[in-house]
């Protein structure tokens, strides 16, 4: 049949041997696309702030066969981010797939409540530390002439809504914007990015939610499995193929359920 793989195996490429960078790895959803990759045979290499969350992530790694490389790093510090990259090209001489997940947001994030520091602090965090990942590792994709970076956004990217607070809000959305950018400016060098929109997903950001989530509200919210299985989904896709952008929210989702939470 036409557009049916002759091989029997479809279009996804195999993984095996190839470097991926995920940010944001110690918890949540940058730890499942971390241990998913590394299922699939990535090499990967896993960045946070804190090691004790990496070394929980390595560990969950470590018991699917592969041994990841471990850079602690603050997206927020361009030269950390700078000397990371520089380390990964010295180590591997190719990078394959970056998955920049790192984020944040504060408790304080309505108008009536948000700082001047919350802002900068998740401003500086989700979208410049977003901007520094990808313009560290454009060199090395652009000498590759391929190259897949999936930005971690968010539903609250491409919708405004109340419950994530308007510092959280405009950084997803220069986070997707950003993206579409990549694409604009390095599709003739073989680079794609796709910016991931998930609606609620059951990590410790929750944490922070000015109102409580319960546990009842987490058992039906996307799990961070489900996110590290898209992560993987996108890796596997044939180097023509670019997932421009990808909202992705549970069944239940309470955007629509929950009358005033949006």
């Amino acid at each position: 049949m036409a557009g049916i793989a002759q091989n029997g195996t479809g279009a996804l490429r195999d993984l095996n041997g190839k470097v991926a960078w995920i940010t944001g790895a110690g918890t949540g959803i940058g730890q499942a696309g971390a241990v998913c990759l590394a299922r699939a045979g990535m090499d990967v290499v896993i960045s946070g702030r804190r090691r004790d969350k990496l070394v929980e992530t390595e560990a969950l790694i470590r018991a699917v066969g592969k041994e990841p490389v471990i850079e602690e790093l603050d997206v927020a510090d361009a030269d950390q981010v700078a000397d990371v990259a520089a380390r990964i090209e010295k180590r591997f001489s190719q990078l394959d797939v970056a998955v920049f997940s790192a984020g944040i947001n504060v408790k304080n994030r309505s108008w009536g409540e948000v700082e001047t520091d919350g802002w900068d602090s998740v401003v500086d965090i989700d979208l410049n530390g977003a901007f520094y990942c990808c313009r560290s590792v454009l060199p090395m994709m652009r000498r590759q002439k391929e190259g897949l970076i999936i930005n971690v956004a968010s539903w609250a990217g491409v919708r405004v809504s109340k419950l994530t607070g308007p510092a959280y809000t405009a950084a997803k959305h220069g986070m997707v914007a950003m993206s579409e950018s990549l694409n604009m400016e390095e599709a003739i060098n073989g680079i794609r990015a796709c910016a991931l929109c998930p609606g609620e997903v059951a990590t410790p950001i929750l944490d922070n939610r000015p109102v409580k989530v319960t546990d009842e509200e987490k058992a039906v919210m996307l799990q961070g499995e489900d996110l590290g299985e898209t992560i993987l989904f996108l890796a596997q896709l044939d180097k023509r193929v670019c997932v421009n952008q990808l909202v992705i929210s549970p069944t239940a989702n309470r955007m629509y359920t929950t009358p005033g939470i949006s």
